[in-house]
């Protein structure tokens, strides 16, 4: 892997072009001028992934790169929440960092080399950036270790993470594993962070040689008196406030108190007397004034962190009296509402969600169009978060990146557990709705994607929790936290969401807000966290344990059969007739690949057997000695044309008929009966040879033959008088 500067896009405040065998991306990072007031850092980060850069055309109607697709959304939030606790205090810019890819290897990851190419673009640039960082991919093949490996290899893995981290240890943590043991992934995230030591003295010795000087911040205002003010006005009633359990009513609470503080020290500055009335004055009045306001209200924010902190380290007790292993009250109902195939209600404490899996066929399967090529899914985990569920109201406008990251990470923890495909045939998607929110919300998903799957009648190699942990540090000690609250998630100091079997981790996902945590901390949370999952799955058991027998009555029913290769043309027909035919007249979904192998779903048994002995009858031949019903198709002189066999008609001669004489076919059938009839050969051109009168036409059984062989002409065939030859025209 190769950086480089100097060459392109010079403007922006960084610029670097990472060269990975034939991937080549290009990273910039750019700054706006501070906006006045702001107490935030607005922070954007894009992965852009070119189809040209793959060498290909957009598929769809629009012939051109929209909105970004999930995978590069999910690239653009890991560098993201990486690079985000790593500025400067006080800085505020207006910061994006973009990821452009110009040339796309899939044996080399383009989303590595964004990654190192966004930690050198900060580096190399004035941006106050207190890195570098770097990240590596890590698989495991065969129990060696794989360091950023190609597609081959990730297939054969039992494990595959996204690692981030600084000289000191690890800041981020994405990815999922096969059931493995807690000390088999901290094992394999030890590996990875010595991997990246050697990236990150390189972007270290590259920002060195070409860096910008960075900015220099300035101090902080001296606001320790204001802060002793608001603490002694305000300490013990956020103290009772953050001790109210329910988090609606602690909210309140905080903000009653919050909003009371502020409007009397506003109004306190408001009623000083001025020293002179000038314009400039005015302005500098009210400058102070918004300078106060964004004062009280940090100080405020920060000084309830402080208390629940300290309550925390001094007790031992969180803010709703749990202790640090402690997990909520957990409820489920598995079906409360009688039409999804599958549904589950899980709630945790004040989080909930409704969590529905629908089972589909081929039909259903996702087409994803990528840089890599398209291929299809057939398993789909769809996180929703509502406004109502935090008792917020705004415009609903689709999925944003929170909503995609969440339902990938529980799409991941719950993949590993899925039957083999071949043995399940069905499409899946599983949607959770959150209707409660107060931390873990991605979790419950997880838990209730099990809870639904196992109802919808799925057969889950083991049952998936998942669960939140989180972090108090401080100097003197640390604290890890069970079962995080929205509460301890922002206030805290770690997000570490764990999912899993009673066997290991299926799914994990860690975010710092500090500069770095321990490899002890992260043992005591891995162990912390298994702890919490094997009871969270116990309390799931107590609802359903293990599939359904049967599906839904309103699921899909597929049955699969196998056809020969050379008759796959026969059951599509000419332009897809005969396979179009076959679905509007039985009303089944019919798929069939090019190994032959046909799947026919349909919630209706009768329909689905209608149209497997339909395909049946086109595939097959039929039998000598056979009885089949048929139907008249078509009356002659002769005999009578049935349809007996799918499409197959064959010849019931006069002759049999009956086993005594008949006059006139219309006699004894007409054209629309229907008949039973026995194959009894087949002539020379390949037409059935069919017979009505050793069949019993009431019960189907088969008669004995009792009529007496046609004897032979006299004198044989040799003996028949031969017609006399005709005369040559030269005779």
């Amino acid at each position: 892997m190769t950086l480089e500067t100097g060459k392109i896009a010079k403007q922006a405040a960084g610029s670097v072009t990472v060269t990975f065998g034939d991937t080549v991306v290009l990273v910039t990072a750019v700054h706006s001028k501070p906006r006045a007031g702001i107490d935030f850092f607005p922070l954007t980060v894009d992965f852009v992934e070119k189809f040209a850069a793959a060498g290909k055309i957009p598929g769809g109607f629009f012939k051109r790169e929209g909105r970004l697709a999930d995978r590069e959304v999910l690239v653009s939030r890991f560098i993201d929440r990486s690079i985000r606790p790593l500025f400067a205090d006080g800085y505020n810019d207006d910061t994006q960092v973009t990821a452009t890819v110009l040339s796309h290897d899939p044996d080399f990851s383009a989303d590595m080399c964004a990654f190192v190419g966004a930690s050198a673009a900060l580096s190399i640039s004035e941006i106050p950036f207190l890195g570098p960082i770097a990240a590596v991919r890590i698989a495991r093949c065969d129990g060696d270790y794989v360091i950023n490996p190609v597609p081959e290899d990730l297939e054969e893995s039992d494990l595959e993470l996204i690692v981030a981290g600084n000289e000191k240890s690890i800041v981020m943590v994405e990815g999922g594993a096969k059931q493995l043991p807690e000390d088999e992934v901290l094992a394999a995230l030890k590996h990875a962070h010595n991997e990246i030591k050697p990236i990150i003295e390189a972007i270290d010795a590259f920002a060195k040689k070409v860096g910008k000087t960075k900015i220099v911040m300035p101090e902080a205002a001296d606001n320790s008196d204001l802060e002793k003010r608001i603490e002694k006005m305000a300490g013990e009633r956020l103290t009772e406030a953050f001790q109210i359990k329910e988090k609606k009513a602690r909210a309140d609470a905080v903000k009653s108190v919050e909003k009371e503080i502020r409007q009397e020290i506003w109004d306190e500055y408001r009623n000083e007397k001025m020293d002179s009335t000038t314009l400039a004055d005015f302005e500098a009045r009210s400058n102070g004034l918004k300078s106060l306001q964004s004062n009280v209200k940090n100080i405020l924010h920060d000084l309830g962190g402080e208390l629940m902190r300290e309550r925390v380290m001094a007790t031992g007790e969180r803010i709703d009296g749990r202790k640090s292993n402690e997990i909520r009250q957990i409820a489920c109902e598995i079906r409360p509402y009688p039409r999804p195939h599958g549904v589950a209600l899980f709630t945790r404490g004040e989080t909930q969600a409704v969590v529905t899996a629908t089972l589909g066929s081929g039909f259903d399967e996702q087409t994803i169009d990528g840089m890599g090529g398209r291929w299809k899914k057939n398993f789909m985990l769809h996180y929703n978060f509502p406004p109502f569920s935090v008792g917020e109201a705004r415009p609903l406008r689709g999925p944003g990146r929170r909503e995609v990251g969440h339902g990938t990470l529980a799409e991941r923890a719950i993949t590993p557990v899925l039957p083999d495909h071949d043995d399940f045939p069905y499409t899946l998607r599983v949607v959770s709705e959150t209707l409660e929110s107060n931390g873990s919300s991605s979790m419950a998903a997880v838990c209730g994607s099990t809870l639904s799957l196992l109802d919808a009648g799925v057969p889950l190699k083991a049952p998936v929790a998942g669960i939140a942990m989180g972090l108090i540090k401080e100097d003197d000690g640390y604290a890890v936290l069970s079962d995080i609250l929205g509460d301890e998630d922002h206030l805290g100091d770690m997000d570490f969401k764990v999912a899993g079997s009673a066997a290991g981790i299926t799914s994990l996902q860690m975010d710092i807000k500090i500069t770095s945590i321990t490899p002890e901390i992260m043992q005591i949370a891995l162990d912390q966290a298994k702890d919490g999952r094997i009871h969270i799955l116990g309390e799931m058991a107590k609802s359903i344990d293990t599939s359904r027998n049967e599906l839904s009555q309103h699921a899909p029913r597929i049955t699969t059969m196998t056809v020969p290769t050379d008759k796959i043309r026969d059951v599509i027909g000419t332009g897809g007739k005969v396979i179009r035919e076959i679905c509007e007249v039985t009303g089944c979904k019919v798929d069939i690949d090019d190994e032959g192998l046909i799947k026919v779903a349909s919630s209706d048994g009768e329909a689905a057997q209608k149209a497997i002995d339909w395909i049946t009858s086109i595939v097959a031949e039929p039998e000598v000695g056979v009885i089949y019903n048929g139907k008249v198709v078509k009356v002659v002189d002769f005999g009578a044309f049935v349809n007996f066999f799918g499409a197959r008609d064959g010849l019931v001669h006069i002759s049999e008929l009956k086993n005594e004489r008949v006059g006139t076919v219309t006699d004894v059938i007409n054209e629309g009966d229907e008949v039973k009839v026995k194959v009894i050969g087949m002539d020379d051109r390949g037409k059935v040879k069919l017979s009505m009168r050793v069949v019993d036409q009431e019960t189907g059984e088969e008669l004995e033959d009792t009529r007496p062989p046609r004897e032979p002409r006299e004198g044989g065939d040799d003996d028949r008088p031969r017609r006399p030859r005709r005369p040559r025209r030269e005779d």
